[in-house]
């Protein structure tokens, strides 16, 4: 499709396509997919496999290495803004690492077909998804006063902007609206954010981490896909203090899933390392995306995130399923 113009080719995946078409993708993509703590792999993954014909088993690792490039800029993004949930973070990594390494043995040894558990977790991530796109539609009800409160908070900065003409750009979640730490003990985190308290289950978040950890390693799901609407829809944390917790997971993840690919034999003996030229590219285009949807997350209503994320992953659901239908 892209004859008419002139082409770079990509020894590693046989991929021949212009070499501005790789990183425009991925910013478009990761523009607004990190807005709700979702790298945006799982829609560059089809794009590769439909439109590049990049088939290979290394469509996966190279996905996985525009994690690694593109990430950072959005988390170095959601830090300076103050919208880092340290104690969310610090047990999502402590549950998803040894999670990925655990996994990817599974995957080895115990698990060689991987459908059958794909189509579980697309029914979970079908489920979540439909739960979040619900929630945001208005028929379903937020069911934390403190989420609520966020909400009309939201509404009153716009209304505030709206009557100062000047400040209509600042319409959204003020600067001084950053996450503070109350509590952190074996039981439970407490934080604020935005003068409202939110609650989690030490243990519970662990847990999930650590399931979320073994599915990604075993199946290259991105932890960050799970992770983040699970947070928001079953959790009830707001999607403003998931979002940079939910990348930093991904990011360790992809780590360890690039090392996996790229030094462990896999089905024929050799290795499936990524294609570094393509996975850079990718990636350099999702780096300028990753910090303009950290940056303008904090102006887009919490109904819309949610509305987002949940037709995200309901889309990655269904892709799911309809693997395990089609095979």
């Amino acid at each position: 499709m892209f004859d008419d113009f002139p082409c770079v080719w990509f020894s590693v995946s046989g991929v021949r396509t212009p070499f501005y078409v790789p990183p425009l993708v991925a910013f478009v993509v990761s523009t607004l997919t990190s807005t709700g703590g979702v790298s945006g792999a799982f829609l560059l993954l089809p794009f590769q496999l439909s439109y590049l014909k990049f088939t290979s088993p290394a469509v996966s690792s190279t996905n996985l290495l525009y994690n690694l490039v593109a990430i950072p800029s959005g988390v170095y993004r959601y830090i300076r803004e103050g919208r880092m949930a340290w104690p969310l973070t610090f047990i999502v990594i402590l549950g998803t690492l040894p999670g990925v390494f655990a996994g990817y043995y599974i995957r080895v040894w115990l698990l060689p077909d991987p459908s059958n558990f794909k189509v579980f977790v697309g029914s979970v991530l079908l489920y979540l998804g439909l739960r979040l796109v619900y929630d945001a539609s208005g028929r379903g009800r937020i069911r934390s006063e403190a989420n609520r409160a966020l909400e009309e908070k939201f509404k009153a900065e716009v209304r505030d902007a709206r009557a100062d003409r000047a400040g209509h750009m600042r319409a959204g979640i003020p600067p001084e609206a950053v996450v503070r730490t109350v509590s952190l003990t074996a039981r439970s985190v407490v934080y604020e954010f935005w003068g409202e308290r939110f609650r989690f289950s030490t243990l519970a978040m662990f847990a999930l981490a650590l399931a979320v950890g073994m599915v990604g390693g075993a199946y290259g799901i991105g932890g960050g896909a799970i992770i983040a609407p699970i947070c928001v829809a079953l959790f009830d944390l707001p999607v403003y203090t998931v979002a940079g917790a939910a990348l930093l997971g991904t990011f360790l993840t992809s780590i360890a899933g690039v090392a996996f690919y790229s030094l462990v034999p896999l089905g024929t003996g050799g290795t499936y390392a990524p294609d570094w030229l393509l996975g850079i590219l990718f990636g350099l285009g999702g780096v300028p995306g990753m910090y303009c949807g950290a940056r303008l997350q904090k102006f887009i209503p919490q109904m819309y995130l949610k509305l987002f994320l949940g037709g995200a992953i309901t889309l990655l659901a269904l892709s799911y399923v309809w693997q395990y239908l089609s095979s």
